[in-house]
């Protein structure tokens, strides 16, 4: 527990075996609940997940028995999380990516009720311009400029960033079931949190590129699906605005 926050964490891996021990270990110990979602990885990363899991309470792995994309793997912790009665849910990368040292910010704006969803912005530290590879910069610059657009959320950037913290009003108010399922979910999250009027806050976090880092973001990625997921999200965001308005 965290400032009287029952929080849990959601931890999706695929083909994460050589990380995922250290990840599920390095969880902060006031979690409430650590929830892997293996994304039917070919490798051991299940194994590895459930050894690292050995005499801690509250750690489940959960496995798709088809590859379902990391939205998807996200949903399904998030269902999880609400199930098992938490307050807030984190998400932490698989990878190591993420620094449990930053946690406690991110979950500081939810218990001061400041905030309903509170997401890292790595180019609010000092380490950004040397620790994050150039061609990442670009790509997140750019993506954070159109999000900015799409979502409604002038005030947020980094919209790649996945190390953030919901509150559970906020999950419960947005439809899950229609989240985009696989890379541009952040992007479709934001637009999908601004419909229901939820407040978002950015907070530093130390950006991590470490020896078990990989991408899933390609060209073909860049090209499609996310400008299309993009596209979407400002259609929904705009149709439900022009709802909302009186006649």
């Amino acid at each position: 527990m965290y400032r009287q926050l029952r929080v849990g964490v959601v931890i999706p891996a695929f083909n994460e075996a050589a990380a995922i021990g250290a990840a599920v270990a390095t969880a902060p110990a006031f979690l409430d609940h650590v929830i892997v979602v293996d994304d039917a990885s070919t490798d051991a990363t299940t194994a590895q997940a459930e050894a690292a899991a050995a005499g801690r309470a509250g750690v489940v792995v959960v496995r798709h028995p088809v590859n379902r994309g990391v939205g998807a793997a996200l949903v399904t912790g998030y269902r999880r999380a609400l199930a098992e009665g938490c307050d807030a849910v984190a998400v932490m990368a698989g990878d190591g990516q993420m620094d449990p040292a930053d946690l406690p910010a991110l979950l500081d704006p939810i218990a001061d009720d400041a905030a309903d969803y509170v997401k890292g912005n790595r180019f609010l530290h000092p380490e950004i311009w040397t620790a994050m590879p150039p061609a990442r910069i670009v790509g997140n610059l750019v993506l954070s400029a159109a999000t900015k657009l799409t979502s409604g959320y002038r005030h947020v950037f980094d919209s790649q960033c996945g190390y953030t913290v919901i509150h559970r009003r906020a999950l419960e108010a947005i439809d899950l079931a229609a989240l985009f399922p696989r890379y541009g979910y952040p992007n479709d999250l934001l637009s999908r949190l601004n419909v229901a009027g939820m407040r978002v806050l950015d907070v530093p976090v130390r950006p991590i590129y470490g020896p078990h880092w990989k991408s899933g973001i390609r060209l073909g990625t860049v090209l499609h699906p996310i400008p299309w997921v993009l596209l979407r999200s400002w259609g929904t965001r705009l149709a439900a605005g022009a709802r909302s308005r009186p006649a």
